[in-house]
């Protein structure tokens, strides 16, 4: 369902609200950070701004900075500026979904039931949640483990007590 365009995505912007940084930061040291190709990475973070959830920041000292607030950026969001709209399949367009076939109306709960669940989770969830304290990344291997490793490396966690022994990045979302 996701892409690896998407997820380099979510794991990019998670990084730049761990690093909370007021200065721009470029594709390549979010790329080098969480171990993506920089070249893939000027790729991804293109499309982010192009959809208005990064701001491009050019010179010598350029990069990106958020142009939104992290609860403002759902997950949703990020896959459609990645991968487009997110379309259901349905047999044939019809005004009521009643006289439709099971088939349709199965796809169109479905469809509805993507997009309200990628409309509530935002980025702001991933930054403040990256991953559990103490959770197996071989046992269990997630996405945001090179995020997490890059955060931790630059100093960005907390002191892996807060909610429950849930690590955070220097700032919350809610303080932005």
């Amino acid at each position: 369902m996701l892409t690896k365009t998407t997820i380099s995505a979510i794991r990019a912007l998670t990084y730049l609200g761990l690093a909370d940084s007021a200065q721009p930061l470029s594709p390549r040291q979010i790329a080098d950070a969480i171990g993506e190709s920089p070249t893939y990475m000027a790729k991804v973070v293109r499309q982010l701004v192009k959809a208005g959830i990064l701001r491009a920041h050019r010179g010598v000292a350029g990069g990106v900075t958020f142009q939104r607030e992290l609860e403002q950026i759902t997950l949703l969001a990020i896959t459609e500026a990645c991968q487009g709209t997110m379309l259901a399949s349905f047999c044939e367009p019809a005004p009521v979904l009643k006289k439709t076939c099971a088939f349709h109306q199965a796809a169109a709960e479905l469809h509805e039931a993507i997009v309200r669940v990628m409309s509530h989770w935002t980025l702001a969830h991933f930054v403040h949640k990256p991953r559990p304290v103490g959770l197996d990344s071989k046992a269990n291997p997630c996405w945001l483990d090179a995020v997490d490793a890059a955060a931790a490396k630059a100093g960005l966690e907390g002191d892996g007590k807060a909610a429950g022994g849930v690590r955070f990045g220097k700032r919350s979302a809610q303080s932005r």
